[in-house]
């Protein structure tokens, strides 16, 4: 079923504000994250203070934020906006994150960035999309938080295989020296976004090269993560 501007894309009854692209109604009804550790964003007794893995073996980056768990609907959302090109999603999964960061932002859960940097596309996979789909949600998320935008800093280096279906060491080895990074981020809050966390590997090597390049904290954003 085609879905138009001005309706839900979840259950395709007509918006109030079309630009919102869900309605409130099926917004209720998103799985938000709520009790899951601020460093991994898996389910916790606490979402205060870091969970046992976390404790013994502390991520990269100081906060994980995810909207909900790869699950229906947002990974089918995901799943047609990344694969069958449809580009209008990119500004309602960019308005989802932010309502959920705002939230979370409005508690003191966690602080504004000084700058949102997108996981890239080696440039063979993006011609082959025909777009790059973490620029289309990070250019507004940055306008909206006021945060530079800046996609060309972080580059892939080098073609690798999609993370699918890899283990996670294999995600490591495919993922070693895949990136670039151009800049200085000294003293520097950054924010780094991928739309599908799962065991964190893309992300995990992109955070160790901000926090070489200087930065002195980094947040992983994401709008699902894989439990």
């Amino acid at each position: 079923m085609l879905t138009m501007v001005g309706y839900c894309w979840l259950c395709h009854q007509n918006l109030y504000f079309a630009h919102h692209g869900i309605c409130h109604v099926c917004m209720r009804r998103l799985k938000w994250q709520q009790c899951v550790c601020p460093r991994c964003a898996l389910p916790s007794e606490s979402q205060d203070a870091p969970c046992g893995r976390c404790l013994k073996e502390p991520p990269s980056w100081q906060h994980l934020i995810a909207i909900t768990d790869y699950a229906p609907p947002l990974s089918q959302l995901i799943h047609r906006y990344k694969y069958h090109r449809t580009t209008q999603l990119a500004t309602v999964l960019a308005r989802l994150f932010l309502l959920h960061w705002l939230q979370g932002y409005r508690e003191g859960r966690w602080h504004k960035p000084d700058r949102i940097l997108g996981i890239p596309l080696h440039n063979k996979k993006r011609w082959q999309r025909g777009f790059d789909h973490i620029e289309l949600i990070t250019a507004p998320l940055s306008r909206w938080l006021r945060c530079p935008h800046q996609p060309d800093i972080l580059r892939r280096s080098r073609a690798t295989l999609t993370q699918r279906g890899l283990s996670a060491a294999q995600r490591k080895t495919n993922l070693k020296h895949a990136f670039q990074l151009r800049g200085d981020f000294t003293d520097q809050h950054v924010a780094i976004f991928d739309d599908v966390i799962t065991t964190g590997t893309t992300l995990h090597e992109a955070s160790q090269l901000l926090i070489s390049a200087g930065a002195r904290s980094v947040q992983a954003w994401a709008i699902c993560r894989t439990l």
